[in-house]
């Protein structure tokens, strides 16, 4: 599990092929690798992977081919990504309950300036909208944020400047696909509606 938080910005600087999926390296600047061990999980752009190997400031992951077919932003050697290392049980939950698996691609309807702050719109695949509320959490690219605003499909978010400083979200521009995880809550909400629990 996540919390949405984002630790670091990190380089790919390494996506050999591997029969169809990935072998990612991927470079840290900020983030305490010392912890890290073989087997632990790290968010890429809001996508779960398990590091495979440990290299100074640097690791490797694989990516099969479903992943990469249902994310974005994962092939392109020199791509900045945002990082995350699981959280632990006395962790604080500073965002909100994230998984790592992405639900959808959704793709920058516009990225406005409001002065203090900027507004993200997006389109998300229409089979995610009925999760996605005012006030209610949103993954972007593994980044936590907050609804503000919900027009069928589209919704909006509010970023502020430090969002902005410590995260690759200041490089989204309209046309730009972005992985998107819905709220953990509402899909289990669902669940139990279908199923009459």
């Amino acid at each position: 599990m996540f919390s949405g938080i984002i630790a670091d910005i990190g380089t790919i600087i390494r996506a050999e092929d591997r029969s169809g999926g990935l072998r990612l390296s991927v470079a840290t600047h900020a983030l305490d690798m010392g912890d890290v061990q073989l087997g632990d999980s790290i968010a890429v752009n809001g996508v779960c992977l398990t590091v495979v190997e440990k290299n100074g400031n640097a690791f490797t992951v694989d990516v099969s081919r479903e992943t990469l077919n249902c994310t974005v932003g994962l092939e392109q050697q020199g791509a900045r990504v945002n990082l995350e290392k699981a959280l632990r049980l006395a962790d604080r939950l500073g965002g909100h309950l994230v998984s790592g698996h992405v639900d959808g691609v959704g793709e920058v309807v516009a990225f406005t300036n409001l002065g203090e702050s900027w507004k993200l719109s997006v389109r998300a695949p229409q089979a995610l909208a009925k999760y996605i509320a005012v006030k209610g959490s949103i993954t972007i690219n593994g980044v936590s944020l907050t609804v503000n605003e919900v027009d069928g499909a589209v919704f909006s978010v509010n970023l502020i400047p430090h969002t902005l400083d410590v995260t690759t979200l200041n490089e989204l521009h309209a046309g730009v696909k972005v992985n998107l995880e819905i709220d953990l809550i509402a899909r289990y909400v669902e669940r139990m509606l279908v199923c009459g629990a």
